[in-house]
């Protein structure tokens, strides 16, 4: 299961479970030799003229793009027929991109995550979430024509409810990029990795600002045991069983102080049979995983997308537990010992007396 989370790690919105993405139209008949036949309408910009241009424009979509993506190149041609279709239908907004291969200190500070980001700018400031619906000039057109609608909209109302109705839409589209993640595993007995990394289906990650950053809440091997189990292992001494042993990455956090780098995970388990008596003894026995576990960070190559590795080896041997008792006719035989041990004793003392302090015949 999958939860958008915030800036707080606070859960946000239920993303679904083994959620797959839904498959993006594209349009597939533009060209852009035609297009730009009659000059080109997207106007590029860069890291000079950025700040000044969305501030002095009052809407601005720019598409930051990497020249290498092959998702910037399909959309390079219907973002073109947009920004004509935007002149022809005269709509106050201005269409642009930017090159993000050449300008990467301005895509690090607009935290570029994916190419193509497609973000739409009011009056200088960013109007999240960004776009991320189909990539067809109807799709995006409407888009804006549904923003543009609502904004003017908004202006219509008086002053208290305007201010009211933007704290509730500025709630509702913040996008922070972090999730949580809670499920389970299926895993053979036999070592193994799975790794957790930013993926998409329409998008190529830009493996340099991805953040692999992570708390773990809770990881362990094996099944949940019940409270009533877990009342019987705190009998155990400390000594003999821990159970803090079988989750020691529990509530741990691990910050990534610089990017392009992500945190590997190292864990030894071992399972551990705990017989206990009662129903809990011989094939019923409670079965635990104890866990040795060891991280470092690892820096990556600029190509490559870091990823949060998490690599287990389970031990061929296994640790058993046992608790016995005696028997009720095992302490009495104990008590017989006692008794007799003691009898034979104090004959023995008693015979040493007589040979000393027997009295000599004159």
């Amino acid at each position: 299961n999958k939860w958008q989370v915030d800036e707080f790690g606070i859960r946000r919105g239920y993303e679904g479970r083994n959620f797959e993405q839904k498959d993006i139209l594209h349009d597939i008949h533009h060209d852009v030799d035609s297009l730009v036949a009659n000059g080109i309408h997207v106007l590029p910009i860069d890291d000079g003229n950025f700040k000044f241009f969305v501030e002095n424009h009052d809407y601005v979509f720019v598409d930051f793009y990497a020249p290498w993506c092959i998702w910037c190149q399909r959309l390079e041609p219907v973002w073109e027929a947009f920004a004509e279709r935007v002149e022809t239908d005269q709509l106050p907004v201005s269409i642009v991109n930017v090159d993000c291969v050449a300008n990467k200190d301005l895509c690090s500070r607009e935290k570029i995550m994916a190419f193509p980001t497609l973000r739409l700018f009011k009056k200088g400031v960013s109007q999240p979430p960004d776009y991320r619906s189909d990539r067809t000039v109807d799709a995006l057109t409407e888009f804006i024509k549904s923003r543009l609608a609502l904004d003017e909209q908004l202006e219509r109302l008086d002053p208290q409810a305007k201010a009211l109705h933007k704290e509730r839409l500025i709630n509702e589209r913040k996008d922070h990029p972090g999730c949580l993640l809670a499920g389970f595993l299926l895993v053979n007995r036999v070592p193994g990795n799975f790794h957790i990394e930013a993926r998409s289906r329409h998008h190529n990650i830009n493996s340099i600002e991805a953040n692999l950053s992570h708390v773990v809440n809770h990881f362990s091997f094996g099944p949940v045991l019940s409270k009533n189990i877990m009342r019987r292992i705190d009998d155990l001494p400390d000594q003999f069983f821990d159970f803090t042993s079988t989750q020691p990455m529990d509530n741990k956090y691990f910050v990534n102080e610089k990017l392009h780098q992500a945190y590997h995970h190292y864990i030894k388990v071992v399972s551990t049979h705990l017989d206990l008596g009662g129903r809990y003894r011989g094939k019923d026995a409670i079965l635990a995983y104890q866990m040795v576990q060891q991280s470092q960070v690892m820096q990556y190559v600029e190509e490559d997308v870091p990823e949060a590795r998490f690599t287990y080896d389970l031990s061929p041997m296994s640790v058993v537990i046992s608790r016995k008792g005696k028997h009720w006719y095992e302490f009495i035989t104990s008590i017989c010992a006692i008794i007799g041990g003691t009898f034979t004793v104090v004959g023995l003392i008693s015979s040493i007396m007589n040979v000393i302090f027997k009295p000599k015949k004159i």
